[in-house]
């Protein structure tokens, strides 16, 4: 019995402990929380909203497609140029498998002198055109769009990326440790506290501070996997120490991350011709026929330039998601295949990390996890909320007696 009382006393001062950390850091951290959360939750149905948004230039409606050519990538490319009048160099185009999809040309510099999102980034635009005609159906400032500002805000609060991430890393980590001491102080005590504490009783409650106290503790429990989930997928981004435990851990204790930088173009320069990106894009069409497009950087120099040890041309398997790709190597001035990447190669723990955006946003399963990523990240908006609304209420109380 003696040992029985100790041990419950030794959980009071720890649970005593939990409640003084878990106030203090959410009053210290609540607002960032509630901004990186409801930013979160605007940002997961961003490809359905566009999809719908830009349907009419996603498709160019050429007729006849079959018994068209596409026109030579560079020729594409002055066209575009000739069109749109940018002082930038285009940086890279996605081509879609689908016939009747415009390819989407991108502009994209980087200033590594800057320190914030505006400065940072000169230029993100992207233009739909038809690859039949080289008409530019649209063109699109990405960066001044709403869904990367939201995105922006959510990674970085609008402040450089380098450190900006830091804001935001930093706070989700005290998160973290908020979900984690939630739980134990949301622990019942005994079995009568437990039938308070999976669900809401509200019949014959009127209270709204009681039912605001719910709220906090039921919804906080709940989510509090998947919570815990998003932020550790969302700090992958902060720290590279996160992206190297997650390959380290799914990987079986691999400590190297494969690296094909050794792959590197051999052929002489002499060789490289326009048409050479075009004898490229035929090769991954001819090898990669049942996937949903591909990516391709058209070799200008950018802003922040820096050495690619290889020219890589990335192709997605699926629609709106990364975890499924691979990577091909190409002699940059021959245009011959140099290595290929396959999923059927990776090992378990590049898989975790090519999929760690898809988990992160909820793409991962479709629109079931977009569901729960939209819920939860609102649900983690609300407890901050409900959190300063219990402490105030506990002190006005204080107050008066």
């Amino acid at each position: 019995m003696a040992s029985k009382q100790k041990s419950s006393k030794k959980v009071g001062k720890l649970k005593k402990i939990f409640g003084k950390l878990h106030l203090w850091f959410g009053l210290i951290i609540g607002l960032i929380i509630f901004v990186v959360s409801v930013t979160g939750a605007l940002y997961v149905f961003k490809d359905e909203f566009e999809n719908i948004a830009r349907k009419d230039v996603i498709y160019h409606q050429e007729k006849d497609v079959e018994n068209k050519k596409v026109i030579p990538i560079r020729q594409l490319e002055k066209l575009v140029d000739e069109q749109t009048q940018e002082k930038y160099p285009i940086h890279w185009v996605n081509i879609p498998m689908d016939k009747n999809m415009s390819y989407m040309f991108y502009w994209y510099e980087h200033d590594v002198n800057a320190w914030n999102y505006f400065d940072e980034f000169p230029i993100y635009k992207q233009a739909y055109v038809n690859p039949y005609t080289g008409k530019v159906l649209r063109v699109y400032d990405e960066k001044n769009g709403f869904f990367n500002i939201v995105k922006m805000i959510h990674w970085s609060f609008l402040l450089k990326q380098s450190w900006g991430s830091y804001v935001v890393g930093i706070p989700v980590i005290i998160f973290i440790f908020m979900l984690i001491s939630g739980i134990v102080l949301w622990w019942p005590k005994n079995k009568a506290a437990k039938k308070q504490r999976f669900w809401f009783r509200w019949k014959n409650i009127k209270n709204w501070k009681r039912k605001n106290y719910d709220l906090h503790n039921i919804l906080g429990f709940y989510s509090s996997i998947f919570a815990l989930i998003f932020s550790i997928t969302g700090l992958f981004y902060s720290f590279f120490f996160i992206q190297a435990a997650i390959y380290v851990i799914f990987s079986g204790g691999n400590t190297t991350y494969p690296d094909f930088s050794h792959i590197k173009t051999s052929a002489p320069i002499e060789l490289r011709q326009e048409s050479t990106l075009d004898k490229i894009i035929e090769t991954v069409k001819t090898n990669y026929p049942n996937s949903y497009g591909f990516s391709i950087d058209l070799g200008h120099e950018h802003m922040d330039d820096h050495e690619h040890p290889n020219f890589e041309v990335y192709v997605a398997h699926k629609k709106q998601v990364y975890y499924s790709s691979s990577s091909l190597i190409f002699d940059e001035n021959s245009g011959e295949l140099l290595h290929i990447h396959d999923p059927k190669d990776k090992n378990f723990g590049e898989k975790v990390v090519g999929a760690n955006y898809d988990i992160h946003v909820g793409s991962i399963l479709g629109l079931p996890t977009k569901i729960l990523a939209f819920v939860v990240s609102l649900i983690s908006a609300s407890l901050p909320v409900t959190g300063f609304m219990i402490w105030w209420g506990r002190r006005k109380k204080k107050k008066k007696s």
